[in-house]
């Protein structure tokens, strides 16, 4: 879910050669396109953002012909903070129309903050933090820690990227820890994205838990090979062969 003007359409367009990326329901806004400016090491990024015309993306999210066009989809990611306002009448039309939702609003520490937002994503099929962004919710910094007050508060959807040791999600009660593969990391900008983009890839393939942590580490792994967020997106074949290097066992990351 994005907002985007006319040129930044025509630079995704160019950004991703050999991918399918339909572009619907587009608006163009009166604001320019939003710019990030990423800061990265191998330990840590941070990022500098100027939020231009995504500003508009909420109040586009409630017109009638894009609510439509989401309800007529199968999944819908929101790489975004959402209003409480905006999901409390969102999300029950996508589940009506048998849409499932994940979201991964990133880090920000005041949406967090608010208890109406945790309904939030206790509503979500899937969540997607980070371990900081773990932390900042529960107040907790070992994973299991946080991913059992994540259960207690209710967001049983809960996906926790822990970098390049992997990932820690929950199945029918039993904790399931990924272990993606080592990489020669360049740049981690925009791995978690790619994180998301292979789970819910996964998912829609077919509805297995394991399967579908596997996907997300190797696409998230693989994606950090060179610099920026999409030069190093694993096509199909480098993407199976490579989930299958995953390691999944019963752990927690530490």
């Amino acid at each position: 879910v994005v907002a985007l003007t006319r040129k930044s359409e025509e630079c995704t367009g160019g950004c991703l050669p050999g991918w399918v990326v339909p572009l619907v329901g587009r608006k163009e806004p009166e604001k320019k396109t939003a710019v990030t400016v990423s800061v990265s090491t191998q330990e840590d990024r941070s990022f500098f953002t100027w939020a231009g015309s995504n500003q508009e993306l909420p109040v586009h999210l409630m017109a009638p012909h894009v609510r439509s066009i989401l309800a007529a989809s199968r999944h819908v990611h929101f790489a975004m903070r959402l209003d409480r306002s905006i999901a409390s009448q969102l999300f029950p039309a996508l589940r009506q129309s048998g849409c499932s939702i994940s979201m991964d609003p990133g880090f920000h520490s005041d949406w967090y903050a608010a208890s109406e937002n945790l309904t939030t994503l206790s509503e979500c099929d899937y969540f997607f933090p980070n371990e900081k962004e773990g932390e900042l919710i529960t107040g907790c910094s070992k994973p299991q820690a946080i991913m059992a007050r994540l259960l207690e508060l209710g967001i049983r959807g809960s996906v926790l990227k822990l970098g390049r040791r992997g990932a820690v999600a929950v199945s029918h009660d039993a904790w399931l820890f990924a272990k993606p593969p080592a990489m020669d990391a360049i740049d981690t900008t925009g791995a978690g994205d790619a994180f998301d983009a292979g789970f819910i890839d996964s998912i829609l393939d077919h509805p297995s838990l394991e399967r579908a942590l596997r996907r997300g580490c190797a696409s998230g792994a693989l994606s950090t090979r060179s610099a920026g967020g999409i030069e190093s997106l694993p096509g199909k074949t480098e993407l199976e062969a490579t989930h299958q290097q995953v390691v999944i066992g019963e752990g927690y990351g530490e």
